[in-house]
């Protein structure tokens, strides 16, 4: 952790060193060397859109270094730019960080928060170290207010910083999400941390599936309570939400190095569309968002496709588990098991009685023998016929 801060420290050091227009040039990462996901088309580093017709909408020119708009319902890429460019991700990243863990966690459980997690700058909502919080209040304040420190909380809830980071790529992976690389859960520039596009569309489309996230996304204004007496209010950042007709949610993002970036979605008509934009200039992003959902709604079923959002990666189908035959020896050398069966339980107790009967049958008869021979040894006693008689020395006294 001390390495990946210091690693933290000195890029920023560096930046700050390269001059002013150093950090957003630093935005602009490498981009994936394999064939681009979701389509040939989106391998282009320039605006792709297909116009059928001169009488198609055109798209509206944006300041942005990337972008994409999708319908959900279809998954068809509408337009794109630079769609699988590498960029920082900011604060959109805490989409995926809901994502992957909105199904993991109980959102009526607690979790204490850390050191690590209040000492997160800026923390934003401001928790207490040694203080337990719910689970679904860390997600309102990491959705609307988009809080630093309730990312690192709601990391550290799966069981540690690393496990939570490990389940964050991996449900990216699971999305098919290629380009994107979380350093930590809140999209705070981090080495080797990016994401495309493309990308946050995926991301933002999983969303659409978990109407959990929908409720904390959507979440106009809520109470948070930090410590006893002590509590903020929470006011979503969004305002695509107040500000366009059919807004359902998205996430704003910003760093001095990754510039302003967005998803927004919004629902006219039946159809849903997402935009995600990355690298625009400050205060831009929501405005460049309305304009690219006013030409999607217009647009869409008129313009051909460009790509498609893909689906999640299934899970291979279990194979089936076949016991292997033991080897001839193994059987030989292997006991005889135990039975218990009913029927030969009965045999053996018939067996047991018979060999009974048999010794008391020949003891009877070596008595009857004896007696005929010495009749004054042994006689019968009249009260008790068969048994034989008390001998001195075993337990009685002579002359008694």
């Amino acid at each position: 952790m001390l390495d990946r801060i210091l690693a933290a420290l000195g890029a920023g050091l560096a930046l700050a060193c390269l001059g002013p227009g150093a950090a957003a040039s630093a935005a602009v990462l490498s981009g994936p060397s394999s064939a681009a996901i979701g389509g040939p088309q989106l391998a282009s580093r320039g605006v792709v859109v297909d116009y059928p017709s001169r009488s198609v909408p055109r798209l509206p020119k944006i300041q942005a270094s990337a972008f994409v708009v999708a319908d959900a319902g279809t998954g068809q890429v509408l337009a794109a730019k630079d769609p699988h460019g590498w960029y920082r991700p900011a604060s959109t990243l805490k989409m995926l960080t809901a994502v992957t863990l909105i199904p993991l966690l109980n959102p009526d459980s607690t979790v204490v928060a850390t050191k690590l997690a209040t000492s997160t700058v800026p923390n934003v909502v401001g928790l207490v170290a040694g203080r337990a919080y719910k689970i679904s209040d860390l997600f309102t304040a990491l959705l609307t207010i988009s809080a630093n420190d309730a990312a690192i909380a709601l990391t550290q809830a799966t069981g540690s910083f690393g496990a939570g980071m490990s389940l964050i790529n991996a449900e990216a992976r699971h999305l098919q999400a290629d380009d994107t690389v979380a350093v930590d859960p809140n999209g705070l520039d981090a080495p080797g941390q990016h994401t495309s596009a493309y990308d946050l569309a995926l991301i933002a489309r999983q969303a659409l599936k978990l109407p959990a996230f929908d409720k904390y996304d959507q979440t106009r204004s809520a109470r948070f309570v930090i410590a006893r007496h002590k509590a903020v209010e929470l006011y979503n950042q969004n305002s695509l939400l107040t500000s366009y007709p059919g807004a359902i949610g998205g996430k704003i993002g910003w760093t001095s190095a990754a510039g302003a970036t967005y998803v927004g979605m919004a629902t006219r008509h039946g159809v849903t569309l997402i935009v995600t934009l990355l690298h625009c200039p400050a205060l831009s992003e929501v405005a460049s968002a309305e304009s690219l959902l006013n030409w999607g709604f217009s647009a869409d079923g008129k313009v051909g496709p460009v790509g498609t959002l893909v689906g999640p990666v299934q899970p291979p189908a279990p194979k089936p588990s076949v016991t292997p035959r033991p080897a001839r020896e193994e059987v030989v050398s292997r006991p005889h098991p135990v039975v218990t069966s009913p029927s030969v339980l009965a045999a053996a107790g018939f067996s047991c009685v018979a060999v009974l009967a048999v010794a008391f049958s020949v003891t009877n008869s070596r008595r009857q023998r004896l007696r005929a021979r010495r009749p004054d040894r042994f006689p019968r006693r009249p009260d008790r016929p068969g048994r034989l008689p008390d001998r001195p020395g075993r337990g009685t006294r002579a002359g008694s």
